[in-house]
């Protein structure tokens, strides 16, 4: 929306040589540790760190300036530290003069959320957000990376359109180590992304363009629908509602990654047909009909994109295990057999198919990728991939401020369910943890489910230091192991992802972003009892 362009502007290579990270909404030694490896070569090179969290994560130890937000109020935040660069004449005039449009709009808008208004509802003192848009505004390389605490949020799409703004005014945009830079936290989620969105066809190529719907008809010999698919909240909502029938699940876990597990779960059982296709028995597979067993990453080739854009060669490493096939085999013949011919003889012609077809990926084939990755848009094959984006020009044109009002979450602490509960990942374990669950290594290390809490709120509840308590919100109840310390600010408690036996989305809210359909996963109202009470 801002830029035209909705991936990691810049290059992992070109963090180490950032003069200013801003890391808002993001833990990347535990939840991107390769991204934080980087970053700590940031830090040794004098790189100087502004971070936004409500957890004391360990950038945060080591930063400029810490700014230990209450969660679900990045936008003021971000608004103020606007309001700050155009107050004392920070903004970059020339950039925002031949680069930007909406400009005036946001000037006006931002004038009133001075930083004291901000603290209100922040937390974090008036002068700390001061020096932070001084730092950013004024260092000659001023990069921001941030991840799922500022999109899962019911105003996701918000936060990331403010952080826009910021690098807009600042000019920190189109150049090497600057930029705006989500950090995907799966090996391909990217490219599952530029594949595979609802209302789009690959390649984030517009379906109402009749040039863009003619060539993939041609191509593929069919006419292809008018409306666009459904969003995963979307299909369980209406398998809630009994408006849906049948669900294939790839490689994924919803009854534990989606939000309102016992919602979820009731849509789920309310389905005639249930497949799932995937490479170890999940909680979702309990429910299936059908289970496809698919082959992991080291049994089939093919290709991954990464979170800087880079399209990867991935190689089999050894033959596929027992009766399992690779996602792609299952795919074709699945497609086959239900009347359409998919005849591919390995991925190597699916991805010419998709490079012939997507612009952004014309350029490269496995031939070019052999040894080292490209990183799209590659629009020829003489062309070496885009090591940063939107230099020069933005792929809309100008860049585009947004004015964007602060939204309140769906759900916030009161007298009943005082807490305020954010969810996330831990350094040991990934996503669902139906992989790392399953490494003797790795279970040594972290195989129980525990609710960070400050130690004020610990010592007001007569909770200790390592004893199993219930968390509980409107939706459920698990039992989990007290961590207190100072990590987590007064008021705010912190739950890992991973354990299915005390599923941290049991207790969250089934509540979305309007536009990406995202769920707020990081604030919902909790309260805390001891085991017994």
């Amino acid at each position: 929306m801002s830029f035209g362009s909705g991936s990691m502007t810049n290059s992992i290579s070109e963090i180490k040589d950032c003069k200013l990270i801003f890391l808002i909404g993001g833990n990347p030694t535990d939840a991107h540790p390769i991204i934080g490896l980087e970053m700590k070569k940031a830090l040794k090179n004098g790189c100087t760190f502004i971070v936004a969290d409500p957890r004391r994560i360990w950038f945060a130890q080591h930063a400029r300036l810490y700014l230990p937000v209450i969660p679900g109020s990045d936008n003021w935040l971000l608004n103020a530290m606007a309001h700050v660069i155009i107050a004392e004449g920070l903004e970059n005039k020339e950039f925002i003069k031949t680069r930007t449009e909406g400009f005036e709009e946001l000037k006006e808008f931002v004038k009133d959320i001075t930083p004291e208004r901000a603290a209100e509802f922040t937390g974090i003192p008036a002068e700390d957000i001061r020096q932070a848009a001084r730092l950013y505004a004024t260092s000659e390389k001023s990069a921001i990376y941030y991840t799922l605490g500022i999109t899962e949020h019911t105003c996701g799409t918000d936060n990331v359109r403010t952080i826009a703004n910021l690098a807009l005014l600042t000019g920190h945009i189109g150049k090497s180590s600057t930029g705006v830079n989500p950090i995907r936290g799966q090996n391909n989620v990217q490219g599952a992304t530029d594949m595979c969105l609802p209302n789009k066809l690959p390649g984030y190529q517009d379906p109402s363009d009749p040039a863009v719907v003619e060539k993939f008809e041609k191509t593929w010999g069919v006419t292809l629908p008018k409306t666009p698919g459904d969003t995963a909240s979307t299909m369980f909502e209406r398998m809630y509602k009994n408006q849906f029938k049948a669900f294939y699940v790839i490689g994924e876990d919803p009854v534990i990654s989606e939000p309102n597990q016992d919602y979820t779960i009731k849509g789920i059982k309310n389905l005639e047909f249930l497949v799932v296709q995937d490479i170890f028995m999940s909680e979702t597979a309990r429910y299936a009909d059908v289970i496809l067993p698919a082959t992991s990453f080291a049994e089939k080739d093919g290709t991954f994109t990464n979170t800087e854009r880079r399209v990867q060669r991935v190689r089999k490493a050894i033959n596929p295990v027992g009766n399992t096939r690779p996602d792609w085999q299952i795919t074709a013949e699945l497609s086959t057999r239900m009347g359409y011919k998919m005849d591919y003889p390995s991925p190597k012609e699916i991805f010419d198919e998709i490079a012939s077809l997507t612009p952004m990926l014309a350029g490269i084939n496995y031939e070019r990728i052999e040894h080292n990755g490209i990183q799209w848009p590659c629009p020829d094959t003489k062309h070496p991939g885009t090591k940063f984006l939107h230099e020069g020009k933005f792929p809309r044109g100008l860049g585009k401020f947004f004015v964007l009002p602060y939204r309140p979450p769906a759900e916030s602490p009161d007298k009943e369910y005082p807490l305020l509960l954010t969810t996330g990942r831990t350094l040991y374990h990934y996503n669902a943890g139906t992989m790392t669950r399953r490494s003797e290594g790795i279970i040594h290390k972290t195989n129980d489910c525990f609710v960070e809490v400050n130690q004020a709120d610990a010592t007001e509840l007569g909770i200790f230091d390592g004893e199993m308590i219930s968390v509980i919100t409107r939706r459920g109840q698990i039992t989990a192991r007290a961590e207190v310390s100072e990590k987590v600010k007064k008021g705010v408690i912190w739950i890992p992802m991973h354990f299915a036996e005390s599923a941290a989305n049991k207790l969250t809210k089934d509540a979305y972003d309007d536009v990406t359909q995202t769920a707020e996963y990081k604030v919902c109202s909790a309260k805390l009892e001891k085991i017994g009470t």
